[in-house]
């Protein structure tokens, strides 16, 4: 494990990619010709988080009271070489991960709901709003609402908040309100039950309730992942990675994290973008849900009602309903415009793998690094299994993100045979 001061791990700014890009980032557009959502913005966004949403500026100073909140939920989190792993397969070079799990609500969807809560508390706002899908963000978003005694209102898509019940404890630990989305507390989700009363949910219909409850309740919508400010906040993951590689001599050759809308990996292989293509970087996603492969590069909605402004990105369909998968996290239709254009242009590579791989690999890492990862950082760890079998006599350096703890997603196993 690498460890060191605190104050010499966790950076003081935030790092943002665009300035970096190869082309500029394609702007939004209006998604109906009646009324701007684009203007929408503005209602259902703390102020400097839209700010931060729409800069060029290449670092953003973290406030000290987020950076103070950052040491009291667990960062920096660490960095360990998995020498079992390496064991276990028989490779020559070396593999490492950097725990996202060690936060306080066991994944890295914390770090971008502090800043957000902090800035709608500074605000005066009455409460926050969001979707989850697995309950990570939505437990992030309810403890970060806590610290700074705000209420919080979270849509949960409808075959998460049923297949993972200890989730919603933990938003109600928290003081969060959770219901299953679709629910009776938007018209949108009441239309919806009314067309499609079996229907599991989607995120992009979680993400339309949550718009609309802000609208109609004067609070703020937390932004879980997809625009480029959430993946800002996460950049803190892939700067203390560097700090911390620095501090041992390693350069990493490889980067591997999973994609849901795009938050963990941009924010843990976006800060290496400026460094060069020494680097190469996957991009992992569900076999079910095979954005980067099957889905387009368009301009596309990023929520199911339309509410939300369209942003260029690969996208297999805001209607699209995926299969109820074991990830949760992963079931989204779209990824970030910025994650999305470094895919288009080459500089990114995608993978994909099935849920058997996943599992596979799940039980590979908890045997021989005894950490139950999160179904959705399972994909990762099972591309880089996949990568190690491929250039087994390779000498590289691999870093694989683990986004999160799967301690409240082990129904997936089923029955020991």
């Amino acid at each position: 494990m690498i460890t060191a001061m605190n104050k010499e791990i966790i950076p003081d700014n935030w790092y943002n990619v665009v300035p970096d890009l190869p082309e500029p980032l394609a702007p939004p557009r209006d998604s109906k010709s009646d009324i701007s959502s684009i203007n929408l913005l503005n209602k259902i966004l703390p102020k400097e988080v839209l700010k931060q949403e729409f800069t060029f500026k290449r670092y953003e100073k973290i406030p000290d009271e987020v950076m103070e909140a950052y040491e009291q939920i667990g960062r920096p989190t660490p960095l360990i070489r998995a020498k079992n792993l390496e064991k276990k397969l028989g490779y020559s070079g070396k593999i490492y991960y950097k725990y996202e799990g060690a936060t306080a609500t066991g994944s890295h969807k914390i770090n971008t709901a502090i800043p957000q809560a902090y800035y709608a508390m500074k605000e005066g706002v009455k409460g926050v709003t969001t979707e989850t899908g697995a309950g990570q963000w939505g437990s992030a978003t309810a403890l970060a609402a806590s610290l700074y005694g705000l209420p919080s209102q979270i849509f949960m898509v409808k075959i998460s908040f049923e297949q993972k019940p200890l989730r919603k404890t933990v938003m109600n630990l928290y003081n969060g309100n959770v219901v299953a989305s679709p629910s009776t507390l938007t018209a949108y989700g009441r239309k919806i039950l009314k067309e499609h009363p079996d229907t599991p949910g989607t995120l992009g219909i979680g993400i339309s309730e949550a718009v609309e409850y802000a609208l109609d309740n004067d609070y703020r919508y937390m932004v879980a992942s997809v625009m480029n400010v959430s993946l800002t906040h996460q950049s803190v993951i892939g700067q203390e990675t560097k700090k911390q590689l620095e501090l041992i001599g390693e350069h990493a050759d490889v980067l591997i994290g999973c994609v849901g809308g795009g938050s963990n990996f941009g924010g843990f292989t976006f800060p290496f973008i400026p460094d060069g293509d020494d680097t190469e970087i996957i991009a992992t996603t569900a076999n079910e849900v095979p954005k980067f492969s099957k889905g387009d590069y368009k301009y596309d909605l990023m929520d199911s009602a339309g509410i939300l402004p369209q942003v260029r990105m690969y996208s297999l369909g805001a209607d699209f309903v995926p299969p109820t998968i074991y990830a949760g996290g992963l079931r989204y239709h779209g990824a970030s415009p910025s994650l999305s254009l470094l895919i288009n242009k080459g500089r990114i590579k995608s993978d994909e793998v099935t849920e058997e791989e996943v599992k596979e690999a799940l039980r590979t890492f908890a045997n021989t690094q005894g950490i139950i990862a999160a179904p959705e950082s399972g994909h990762a760890i099972a591309s880089a299994i996949k990568y190690v079998k491929a250039h087994i006599n390779e000498k590289k350096t691999i870093v694989v993100n683990v986004s999160g703890h799967g301690y409240l997603d082990l129904s997936i196993f089923g029955e020991k045979k």
